[in-house]
């Protein structure tokens, strides 16, 4: 009988735990998505322009970046339900800051400090891993709360316009306010607080090296962005300057005695082969599905079109939802045949998902567009996403687990960068001299080419057996 009444007990701490740590994500995943279809009625209830609205979305996603570089690092040593209670808690007040904006000076200070959700995911991850031991439930556990990362099957973006629509932007802000501090009080109650095997100090010189070196890659990418209008100059003197500081961030790391990530980590496979994947995967598949898929169901020059308000229930609520519902099926395979295989056949799929991308650029249509936001939902935001999360999870040292999640999530935010600098690059180089048609089927060929170096360097990524002599 006290057997059974164990049993039953630990069941019930870990739906506790579950129930916690996928709000803690929802609090994350709606200040990544929901606010997309508020951006025109917050541009005018502030009463400026749209390139200021898209500045603020710009500077979260920049802060979260870098946030992921170095919290779950501090966590280890603090603590991680702290850390990760005080992280919510941060967010929560940006989006009370947010919501009470009279100006985009205030929003964007707001944002900043919502950024500080950025690792969020792995930071679950690390909590969920440290209270569940046994690994194939884990890989299971794992995938459930990963799959939200993708969105929330849509809901989140229908939702956050539905609340714009109805009672203004403001109101989309603070929905995100109450369930940022509702994960605040739920973790503090369900998670169990827990560090690192070592505990040294924090080292912070190698944080302010690391943080600049990103940002300034960060920024070189967002100018590439704009491609005729880049400022040359200025990408040159910003990869200059993530170039010098990175070198000063691999020399202070190996003399620091205590460094945030030692130098023979960094040279391992498991963590550039993986780095090295998740970039790859992310600027190959992140733009095709948030830019060049939707752009093609609006195109009016190639086909009767979409309208951008219901444009998301053929391309983005698909893939979401899809996403969603097959995270923990890729978690129970992934549980019986290991991460490696499912990536890589997450990847598989995904490259034939992009040459199918091929046909939907030359005949666009409303089963076409599904048939591709399906076809990703499952391959990359049901697999690959999640393997290329739990990888990050389950290839970290004893004594230092945060860093490499902390640096995969830095890892997907640059790829995401990347994906619209390097296939809008392609895309609207080929237009110009062979049509719209033509720079959408070329996105999709270098879309294609970047998951075949992904697929191949996947084979880089070590064996979790093999991890500490790679």
């Amino acid at each position: 009988m006290s057997t059974a009444v164990t049993k039953d007990k630990g069941a019930q701490n870990i739906v506790a735990l579950m129930t916690a740590l996928l709000v803690a994500i929802f609090a994350f995943q709606l200040n990544a998505s929901m606010l997309s279809p508020a951006l025109v009625t917050m541009q005018n209830e502030l009463n400026t322009t749209a390139d200021a609205i898209g500045l603020t979305q710009t500077v979260f996603f920049t802060a979260a970046a870098l946030f992921s570089l170095f919290l779950p690092r501090l966590a280890d040593l603090k603590g991680r339900r702290k850390v990760l209670s005080w992280m919510l808690a941060l967010t929560g007040a940006g989006c009370v800051i947010s919501a009470c904006a009279p100006n985009v000076t205030v929003l964007m200070i707001g944002r900043v400090l919502q950024g500080v959700a950025g690792p969020v995911v792995p930071m679950c991850l690390i909590i969920l891993h440290q209270q569940v031991t046994e690994e194939k439930r884990y890989t299971r556990l794992m995938s459930i709360l990963t799959s939200v990362n993708g969105g929330i099957a849509g809901v989140d973006a229908i939702l956050g316009g539905w609340l714009a629509g109805t009672f203004g932007f403001r109101s989309v802000f603070i929905t995100m306010a109450v369930i940022a501090f509702l994960a605040v009080i739920l973790v503090r109650a369900f998670a169990t607080e827990s560090t690192a095997s070592d505990t040294p100090r924090m080292d912070w010189a190698g944080v302010v090296t690391l943080g600049i070196a990103f940002l300034s890659a960060y920024l070189a990418i967002s100018e590439i962005e704009k491609l005729a209008k880049a400022n040359w100059l200025l990408v040159a003197i910003l990869v200059v300057v993530a170039a010098v500081f990175f070198v000063l961030f691999w020399n202070h790391e190996k003399k620091d005695p205590a460094p945030m990530v030692t130098t023979h980590y960094l040279s391992q496979r498991r963590t550039w082969g993986l780095l090295l994947t998740t970039l790859l995967t992310m600027t190959g598949v992140f733009a095709i599905m948030n830019g060049v898929v939707p752009a093609i169901a609006q195109d009016k020059t190639l086909w009767a079109g979409l309208g951008a308000d219901v444009v998301s229930f053929a391309t983005l609520t698909p893939y979401a939802l899809l996403g969603l519902v097959f995270g923990p099926v890729a978690g129970i395979m992934a549980s019986k045949f290991g991460y490696h295989k499912i990536l890589r056949l997450g990847l598989v799929v995904s490259i034939v998902g992009t040459l199918f991308g091929l046909v939907v650029a030359n005949n666009p249509s409303i089963v076409t567009l599904v048939v591709i936001s399906v076809v990703l939902g499952i391959s990359y935001a049901g697999t690959a996403n999640i393997m290329l999360n739990g990888l990050g999870i389950v290839l970290s040292p004893e004594d230092n687990p945060g860093y490499l999640p902390g640096m995969n999530a830095g890892a997907f935010n640059l790829g995401a960068g990347l994906s619209y600098a390097v296939l809008y690059a392609v895309m609207g180089s080929v237009a110009t001299s062979g049509g719209a048609a033509a720079g959408y089927a070329a996105a999709m060929i270098a879309a294609t080419v970047l998951l075949v170096a992904a697929l191949a360097s996947s084979f880089l990524i070590p064996r979790e057996s093999e991890a500490d002599n790679s």
